[in-house]
């Protein structure tokens, strides 16, 4: 019976080890453990296509759940099992991808309290300078650099300063250069 109980936490301990821990909100890239690819997880990256096919589980075995279709999007790794990658989207949804899909490269998703309204992207780190631009909710946009309180960001037809506090993609005291 105690083997048996052994062997149970075991597993458990195992099954919790692949499936990694999940990120608590609040959670800031320096809490972050790393991983046997040396990088940190969590972490953000984004889609490296237009079509990547998100599974129930970390192998080509598993079902694919959905197919994200936006390059350039942004989604937090929450877990890595060899070659697989558990990502989470802006919106929640988490699913296992294969490593060689994303990109390093920084993108974030403009959030706002209301899908109403309009995120105003300056033209210097200051809430004083001139407005350049209003994104709504859910634009994806490049990140240039973030220095913790303010992140310059660019996409098709815009370019600024937005505060931090606005995007998806980037934690709260992070600095990105």
């Amino acid at each position: 019976m105690a083997l048996a109980l052994r062997r149970l936490g075991a597993i458990g301990l195992l099954a919790g080890l692949m499936l990694g821990a999940s990120s608590l909100p609040g959670h800031t890239a320096k809490d972050a453990a790393v991983t046997s690819s040396g990088l940190p997880v969590p972490r953000y990256v984004s889609l490296k296509s237009d079509h990547v096919n998100v599974r129930a589980g970390p192998t080509k075995d598993n079902d694919v759940a959905w197919v994200y279709t936006h390059s350039g999007l942004p989604v937090e790794i929450t877990a890595e099992f060899e070659n697989w990658r558990r990502v989470r989207d802006s919106e929640g949804a988490e699913g296992w991808v294969y490593h060689s899909l994303l990109s390093g490269r920084r993108t974030a998703v403009v959030t706002m309290k209301s899908k109403d309204e309009l995120a105003p992207l300056h033209a210097s780190a200051d809430r004083s300078s001139a407005v350049t631009a209003r994104l709504q909710a859910g634009v994806i946009a490049q990140v240039r650099t973030c220095d913790q309180h303010w992140c310059r960001i660019a996409g098709e037809g815009f370019d600024g300063w937005i505060e931090q506090q606005r995007l998806w993609g980037v934690y709260a005291d992070e600095k990105v250069e």
